[in-house]
């Protein structure tokens, strides 16, 4: 499932050929796509109005008029870009028609992605958790959110109302980084492993974000062009490989219900 850094790439390429534009029309070749509003109050609501922004929140593309954002989240296998006909291909679950003549198009294999309609952004903002790039997210905070919790670390970091945007790729790499197991309990990490942990992420992230997001599987984000940072995954699907730093085997277990990858002589567990 795409990511922070995969989102953001995403965001940024799409930004500019949409504000400032207009929706036209929609068609809609996956009914299941709109979660929480139907074709009707697409057209009633979001045809012929500029898009003020487009913008990340968390893992969910956040298309803004005036107060009301149309929110999109890939899930696991979805693709956004423009093509200036229209497309016939099989997977393509919405075509929307911009005031340009060009067609913005969510295509999406596995057909998990969903189109969100809210009146304000109130609803996600409430929901989700901290942005990790943001200066809301510091040592002091994260010290403070980690020994607050009795959670183990992994479950805690995956927790999108806590820390919103981090995923499985991202956490393994940055609590190893941080020489964290990723079954500690969190309120046990001390004080200097998450001051590491916070840079960790925040690095992190900006790097995945200039190497413009990990392809692993399914994730390419626009025109099928591939993220580039699995070329720098220390630990991340590298099980059986030596780790960087101390020439320990990887190895992988499920932890909170996700494959996780650590080193056993740099991350060991504390409870």
């Amino acid at each position: 499932m795409p990511e922070l850094p995969e989102v953001e790439t995403v965001v940024q390429s799409i930004r500019d050929k949409l504000i400032g534009n207009e929706f036209r029309n929609i068609e809609i070749r996956w009914p299941k796509v709109l979660f929480n509003f139907s074709k009707s109050e697409f057209l009633n609501n979001l045809i012929k109005r500029k898009i003020q922004r487009v913008e990340r929140r968390a893992k969910f593309i956040i298309i803004g008029f005036n107060k009301d954002i149309l929110a999109i989240h890939l899930r696991m296998t979805g693709k956004l870009y423009f093509q200036n006909d229209l497309p016939q291909k099989k997977h393509i679950s919405v075509i929307i028609t911009m005031n340009n003549g060009s067609y913005f198009i969510f295509e999406d294999t596995r057909k998990f992605g969903k189109f969100y309609y809210y009146k304000s952004q109130d609803y996600l903002n409430n929901k989700l958790g901290i942005e990790p790039l943001s200066n809301k997210l510091n040592d002091r905070s994260l010290i403070n959110i980690l020994h607050n919790k009795k959670r183990m670390i992994k479950a805690l970091l995956l927790d999108q109302n806590i820390i919103a945007g981090l995923g499985n790729i991202y956490v393994d790499e940055c609590l190893w980084k941080s020489n964290i197991h990723p079954e500690t309990t969190s309120n046990k990490i001390s004080g200097k492993n998450i001051t590491i942990l916070c840079k960790a992420i925040k690095t992190t992230l900006r790097s995945s974000i200039n190497a413009q997001g990990t392809t692993v599987v399914d994730f390419t984000f626009l025109n099928g062009q591939s993220g580039k940072y699995s070329d720098q995954l220390n630990i991340f699907r590298r099980q059986g490989d030596s780790c960087p730093k101390c020439s320990e085997i990887i190895r992988k277990k499920k932890v909170a219900g996700r494959g996780t990858h650590f080193c056993p002589k740099c991350q060991v567990k504390r409870y």
